[in-house]
């Protein structure tokens, strides 16, 4: 296990319907400290490609208590059901909103990216999303790209779970440095 993360705290805001294990272990293996936020409090239902039943997750708070201040990065994980939840809440609206405008690093995967269309900070920005999702970013604004990982300024996005261990070695590198330089990395 390496120390990259260490001392960072990483917010992951999600929903049920979530696809998360993957991401939050590389987080965790790199020595972040991760705490899950949601709509409701208790546990959220995680899936696997939507259909399958993965478990649960316990949620450590409310995003209507979180402040962006006390967290160093933000992950939005995919899933189809997790974003489409989030995406109408307006306390986790306002909260990605008021992420992405520090300048953190925020990293969105699959489906995560509608929260950011709602958020109303595409327009402009490279991104890439899982397949279905990639008219509703165009006509938001964003320049659509068809790549594994695309970083843009400190938007981190990524197309699907096929592309986890190229999203979790971003993520884990930029939530490191916080760039919010823009690059690109297929």
């Amino acid at each position: 296990m390496t120390e990259t993360l260490q001392g960072k705290r990483v917010a992951i805001l999600a929903a049920d319907g979530v696809e998360l294990e993957q991401p939050r272990e590389a987080l965790e293996q790199a020595g972040a400290q991760t705490e899950v936020l949601s709509i409701h409090d208790g546990e959220i239902q995680a899936r696997e490609n939507d259909l399958d039943a993965a478990g649960t997750f316990t949620v450590d708070g409310l995003v209507a208590d979180a402040s962006v201040t006390h967290y160093d990065a933000l992950l939005l994980p995919g899933g189809t059901v997790n974003p489409d939840q989030l995406r109408v809440d307006p306390d986790a609206v306002s909260f990605v909103r008021e992420f992405v405008e520090s300048g953190k690093p925020v990293a969105a995967i699959c489906h995560g990216p509608w929260t950011l269309i709602e958020v109303g900070v595409v327009e402009g920005r490279t991104l890439t999303s899982f397949p279905s999702i990639r008219t509703d970013l165009r006509n938001a604004g964003a320049d659509v790209v068809d790549q594994d990982v695309v970083v843009d300024g400190n938007l981190i996005t990524s197309r699907s779970p096929d592309d986890l261990p190229a999203f979790c070695d971003t993520i884990v590198a930029k939530f490191a440095s916080n760039s919010t330089q823009e690059e690109e990395k297929s």
